[in-house]
């Protein structure tokens, strides 16, 4: 038996197994719904290049789920996240910029005024993720951690043009997006990459630590229900080549994303009695599982300018601005057309998560709520039209033009998309706080022996994308629990 079970191989997930099974006396087992390759040798070209988003319709390694991204009417959508190893940290665009200390400070005010999940208890996770190419030698990065770290030194073209544009309408320009201080305006993105290679958590962490032997991985290992005994978490049922089983532990911990371990939770038992019951789900405990689902809501501007295009990560540089980034994309995801993505970072809309059976293999209704808050649609508007002077600075024409007067919310729906950085599911918080799931060492609120630990546990919108605080926070977990078997 496990002393601790890991739901879920993802960026978390990764993290996580390395740094408990680093403790030889710590039993660790993970299993994965996705494949799992054990070595470089084997792995398709597609995930490791830095340049591929590997996400298309053809590939086997994605959940896929139809969303619906804005009500009244609908506005639907369709998600994917990564099912294999490494998660969708495997498949991303690898952008690695760390969240604020104003989203740290909403963080702690959540928890009442505790210093847990400030900026300065961070740091030190964070550093202790990265070897940073360019700035390893400063003390608010690392230089010797799993994941390398780089800014590209020779941008694309568009992603010049699109700097140049920034600085000539009064935009600062950040050295570095991810010191302490970084402040409003343009950047170029730090990437986990090295030598034109996506270095993901499966690379940088779980690979090299496969050969222990008190660490055991397991592939294409579907986690369908976490069993019981009265309150306390035992063991996890699991669907495997058409066979199933049982597999127990003295601690399980979830890392399957703020989808899948969501939905893991509801169909445990560990939901709102009444979303649960007409599912014919035994009540483990009442929580409000997937009732604070955030995102990042991206309204994509699509562009023409005739420009060379290399070979090079998705994207090189942004703009923040307040509570918006901006995203001149470097790669067109339609040929001949280039995208401006305009994203708000700290919507005040959230949505829900809900099953719409018990079955596991029935995928949960996601429902984002997009635009429902009118301060978030103002402040998109408002980022719209920057987006669209920074486009006439570079000589570009939109395909769909921007109205520049009259009502915009037409607009908005029908440019609108996500960033597909999905957190807030199971939010962090206090006992007494109703819309907690977890406390802030992550585990779940009215039972024990179950822990979560990925985005969905984050109890505030991110003003940055979600990979490289989505590793702090299992450093920072393991560390709390590493030698303890506790986590």
């Amino acid at each position: 038996m496990a002393d601790t079970l890991i739901v879920g191989g993802g960026t978390a997930g990764c993290v996580l197994a390395e740094r408990l099974s680093a403790d030889p006396a710590h039993a660790v087992r993970l299993l994965e719904a996705g494949p799992l390759w054990t070595g470089l040798d084997a792995m398709p070209a597609e995930l490791l290049d830095a340049a591929a988003l590997p996400i298309g319709p053809e590939v086997g390694w994605l959940w896929r789920y139809e969303v619906v991204l804005a009500g009244d009417p609908p506005v639907p959508g369709t998600i994917v996240r990564g099912k294999v190893i490494g998660g969708s940290g495997a498949v991303n665009g690898g952008y690695f910029v760390r969240a604020t200390a104003a989203d740290f400070e909403d963080w702690n005010r959540v928890l009442g005024g505790s210093d847990t999940w400030s900026s300065d208890a961070v740091l030190p996770f964070y550093c202790r993720t990265e070897r940073d190419l360019d700035f390893g030698d400063r003390p608010w990065h690392g230089d010797r951690g799993p994941i390398p770290v780089v800014r590209t030194a020779d941008p694309a073209p568009v992603s010049a043009v699109f700097t140049d544009a920034c600085l000539a309408a009064g935009f600062a320009e950040v050295p570095d997006l991810n010191a302490p201080d970084s402040g409003e305006g343009v950047g170029r993105v730090p990437c986990n990459r090295d030598h034109g290679r996506r270095i993901g958590p499966a690379i940088g962490y779980l690979l090299p630590a496969l050969d222990r032997p008190n660490l055991t991985v397991r592939g294409e290992t579907l986690v369908t229900r976490v069993r019981f005994d009265g309150t306390r978490a035992v063991g996890v049922e699991w669907l495997r080549d058409g066979e199933s089983g049982v597999e127990w532990a003295d601690r399980i911990v979830l890392c399957a994303g703020a989808i899948e371990s969501a939905a893991l939770l509801l169909r445990s038992g560990i939901g709102d009695p009444r979303q649960l019951r007409p599912l014919g789900i035994p009540v483990v405990h009442a929580a409000p599982v997937g009732a604070w689902l955030g995102d990042h809501p991206e309204v994509g501007i699509s562009y023409l300018l005739d420009l060379a295009e290399p070979p090079t990560v998705p994207l090189e540089t942004v703009l923040e601005v307040g509570d918006v980034e901006i995203r001149p994309y470097a790669v067109s995801f339609t040929p001949g057309v280039r995208r401006l993505g305009v994203t708000l970072m700290r919507p005040r809309s959230s949505g829900t998560l809900r099953l719409r059976s018990a079955e596991p293999g029935v995928a949960p209704l996601i429902d984002y709520r997009y635009l429902a808050a009118e301060t978030d649609r103002a402040r998109l508007c408002e980022a719209v039209a920057t987006a669209g002077e920074l486009l006439r600075r570079m000589n570009a024409r939109p395909v769909d033009p921007i109205p520049r007067t009259g009502d915009l919310d037409a607009w908005l729906r029908a440019n609108l998309a996500t960033s597909q950085h999905l957190s807030g599911t199971c939010r962090m918080g206090r006992e007494n706080d109703a819309a907690a799931v977890v406390d802030e060492l992550c585990r779940v609120h009215g039972v024990t022996g179950l822990s979560i630990v990925d985005l969905s546990v984050v109890p505030v919108p991110l003003g940055r994308g979600p990979q490289a605080t989505t590793m702090m926070i299992a450093e920072k977990v393991a560390a709390h629990c590493r030698g303890r078997h506790r986590v």
